[in-house]
């Protein structure tokens, strides 16, 4: 199986502190210290700044900032050696919210080495080998059992002796499980895994199990490689089940926050690890092709169950429900149906999707369209995107709510419009009577996004003024998204040449939020040279996003299969700026995705690792390989990327298992000759060239 690995993996904004792979149902890690052990911050359900959850303490002196390490996405293996003693580790933790450390200590010294095993994190109260959180703001209680395999606490290692040993420590919620309940399952971990590899190996087959139940991909570019293991370990490390108050069904993190306050059980700052309902509908999109649909089925119950009075979901911690963003989680819905063909899902969901479109339609509706009104600038998660300001001639303090202005959105109506044409196709196949309702409109919203928002000198889509409907003359990113939602006509495509224009959103490193021609773009994020919201703040004036390069990256591929491929290459070098970003300064060694980028410099600007708002997965399967999903059959129509050979197998959609390759002039390892479709082992397309094939089913 391939992996990836990456030595010395470390925040930038935090100097040192260790950043870590694997998680439990619940338990992560923010970064750990280098220091023998579990210590640093370590969260549980949201953000929870444990200190340590043990530590195993010699009583030589250690310089332990000149260990090294090396990040694995099932484990983190640290190694120290200087004259007296040498030392390995290897720390990970179980799926059941257990964490452990296999150490291997060798005292290379004249004199005996006393190890000592201890836990002691910060602010809790402990009892022996237990340890309880204060009960923290988001309604839970956080205890711990520890322990470690040698049989006192103290072991003392005599000159030129070696030993091994296994700590570990099993976390749990006390307001769901007793003390007793967390002993007993550390008693389990103990006779489970007897020898001191044996957690090792448990926590590899882990990470394995999650791996085989994904398609493979490979190709003749090998950052492509990384990136697609790359992506699929963030879906695992971002996916939680924390089981507890709003959250009762699995959600999926935008990422494992690291920019809160790091004072034990303060939650100060933003929160990641919640649901937010922006990002549902991206992940989908790329978990849909993880052939565990229950697990994508669970995001989006999750999401439903967020919803507020008028159906509308909200962001959502164990114990509060916050604000709401806009989202294509109706869409996602029958995206995710279309390849998993449960119509039970689809019956049980069925009324929160009509109240999510209704809420929508009441809340952010205009009785003279069918467009779609965002009041707040943030909450289509693009904060500071400067159509909001336009009216207002860009004033220097953009805090002033005085100074701007409501607007009709372009990304608001698309996903209004695809929720809405995703909800008529449901009810097609449920056979709903709300069918014909839905669709109807649908064809209004885009009709009115392309009446209304296109202007027709400059070849845009534009945000309007939410009571004049005057366009706001700002080209912003969203101004694509009617490609992607293939509602334009062969007329429209010339809009779609300023993301191929130097002086507008070809800015190297894919795509700015706003043209360069804006009087506020700004490619490093502040606001006419003032940040503020910080160094690392969102402000939508310039900076790439991946959430929306994705979004682009796809409107760019459908408008090339529908245009003769007219646009192949421009997607592939915009794509592969896109897979750049996934790596620290381009290294394919040094995985690293992060929020948000200088679009011209490629820089990165924030420092949530492993951020989770955009999809990639999605455009590999739709694009290299071609796959498009419909109801009625399957269209396989790959760009033209000038790759020698690609292989996607163990793709599954509706009980079937599909591979799509292709290998140029010869036959190799990976691929035979030519381009081939196989379902269930059976060869089912065959020919020399790319090219676009149908299949029933």
């Amino acid at each position: 199986m391939k992996t990836i690995m990456y030595e010395d993996r470390c925040l930038r904004t935090h100097t040192g502190k260790l950043l870590f792979g694997p998680v439990g149902r619940r338990l992560w890690v923010d970064y750990l210290d280098r220091k023998p052990g579990f210590c640093g911050r370590i969260d549980f359900i949201h953000k929870t700044n444990l200190t340590e959850l043990f530590q195993v303490v010699c009583d030589r002196d250690a310089d332990w900032e000149l260990a090294k390490s090396v990040w694995y996405p099932d484990r983190l293996e640290m190694g120290y050696e200087d004259e007296d003693f040498s030392f390995s580790e290897t720390k990970s933790i179980l799926f059941d919210d257990l964490a452990f450390s296999r150490q291997v200590w060798v005292n290379h010294s004249r004199e005996p080495m006393t190890l000592r095993f201890r836990g002691e994190p910060e602010g809790t109260e402990r009892d022996g080998c237990f340890f309880a959180s204060p009960v923290l703001s988001y309604g839970y209680q956080v205890g711990g059992v520890i322990g470690w395999s040698l049989p006192e606490k103290e072991y003392v290692l005599e000159p030129g002796q070696k030993v091994e040993l296994v700590a570990a420590c099993q976390v749990g919620n006390l307001c769901t499980q007793t003390r007793k309940e967390l002993e007993d399952q550390l008693a389990a971990f103990w006779k489970r895994y007897p020898g001191a590899r044996d957690a090792e190996e448990a926590a590899k087959k882990q990470w394995e199990d999650f791996m085989a139940r994904v398609p493979e991909f490979s190709c003749s570019h090998p950052m492509l490689d990384r990136a697609w293991v790359y992506r699929w370990f963030i879906m695992r490390h971002c996916t939680a089940y924390p089981a507890f108050g709003n959250l009762r069904h699995a959600v999926m993190y935008e990422g494992r926050s690291h920019r809160m306050n790091k004072t034990p059980f303060v939650s100060k700052g933003w929160e990641f690890s919640k649901l937010i309902p922006l990002s549902t509908s991206l992940h989908v999109t790329d978990y849909r092709w993880n052939e565990d649909h229950e697990t994508a089925r669970e995001f989006l119950r999750s999401f439903f169950d967020s919803a507020d009075e008028n159906g509308i979901p909200r962001s959502t911690v164990t114990n509060d429900y916050l604000a709401a963003y806009a989202n294509y989680g109706v869409w996602a819905v029958y995206q995710l149906y279309l390849v998993d063909g449960d119509k039970a899902f689809l019956e049980g969901v069925l009324p929160a999707m009509k109240a999510y479109i209704q809420g929508h339609i009441k809340v952010h509706g205009d009785p003279e369209d069918a467009l779609q009104i965002e009041y707040t600038h943030s909450r289509t998660g693009k904060e500071y995107q400067p159509s909001y300001w336009y009216f207002h001639n860009y004033p220097m303090n953009p805090k002033d709510k005085s100074t701007y202005t409501p607007l009709k959105r372009v990304d608001r109506s698309v996903y209004h419009y695809l929720n809405t044409k995703g909800l008529a196709a449901i009810c097609r196949i449920l056979g709903d009577p709300d069918q014909k309702t839905y669709e109807e409109l649908a064809k209004r919203i885009a009709g009115d996004i392309n009446r209304k928002m296109w202007d027709e000198e400059t070849h845009f889509y534009y945000d309007l003024h939410y009571q004049t409907d005057e366009k706001a003359m700002v080209k912003n990113i969203v101004g694509f998204y009617p490609y992607w939602a293939e509602i334009t006509n062969d007329e429209k495509l010339p809009g779609l040449i300023y993301l191929m224009d130097p002086e507008q959103f070809d800015t190297g490193n894919a795509f700015p939020s706003v043209s360069k021609e804006n009087p506020v773009y700004s490619p490093d994020g502040g606001w006419q040279g003032n940040f503020i919201k910080g160094r690392n703040g969102c402000v939508w004036d310039g900076p790439s996003w991946p959430y929306t390069t994705a979004i682009a990256l796809s409107a760019l591929g459908k408008q090339s299969q529908k245009h003769e491929h007219r646009y192949d290459r421009d997607f592939w070098r915009f794509f592969r700026q896109y897979t750049n970003q996934h790596f620290r300064d381009g290294d394919v060694e040094r995985p690293y995705l992060v929020e948000h980028y200088n679009p011209e410099s490629g820089e990165r600007l924030s420092d949530e690792v492993d951020y989770n708002h955009s999809y990639w997965i999605d455009l590999v399967v739709t694009f290299v390989a071609g796959v498009d999903v419909e109801e009625d059959r399957i269209i396989v129509d790959p760009l033209r990327l000038g790759l020698k050979w690609f292989r996607l197998d163990n793709l599954r959609i509706r009980g079937h298992r599909y591979t799509v390759s292709w290998s140029e002039g010869k036959d190799r390892a990976e691929a035979p000759k030519g381009f081939r479709i196989l379902r269930d082992g059976e060869k089912i397309y065959e020919g020399d060239t790319l090219e676009r094939v149908e299949i029933e089913g």
